[in-house]
């Protein structure tokens, strides 16, 4: 599918046929970072470390919000989807690393 620049939209079908392109997109990304954090809860693992990085989490969202920004993107839309979206990786490694412990120590 040909990407189509927003004010080149003709009518309904192509402003959604564009939207259903990003979507993809989109998915197609975050199936890219989740890659990353299986990486990281498996090093997690082996280092001891915590599931939950509050100091990475807050560089996280500083460093989405300046690129929305610099998109001209509303920054809180990004901010509350990158929460939503760091607050379930986080409950995912924290039940991954928990398995894993208590499969250690049995």
């Amino acid at each position: 599918m040909a990407l189509r620049p927003p004010a080149e939209c003709r009518d309904m079908t192509e402003v959604r046929a564009e939207i259903d392109r990003v979507d993809k997109a989109l998915v197609d990304t975050i199936a890219e970072r989740f890659g990353y954090v299986e990486r990281a809860w498996q090093l997690k693992l082996e280092a001891r470390q915590e599931a939950n990085v509050p100091w990475r989490n807050q560089q996280v969202i500083d460093k989405v919000r300046a690129r929305a920004d610099e998109k001209g993107v509303p920054a809180d839309l990004c901010e509350a989807l990158w929460r939503q979206m760091i607050g379930w990786f986080i409950q995912y490694e924290e039940e991954k690393l928990r398995h894993r412990i208590e499969g250690q120590s049995r």
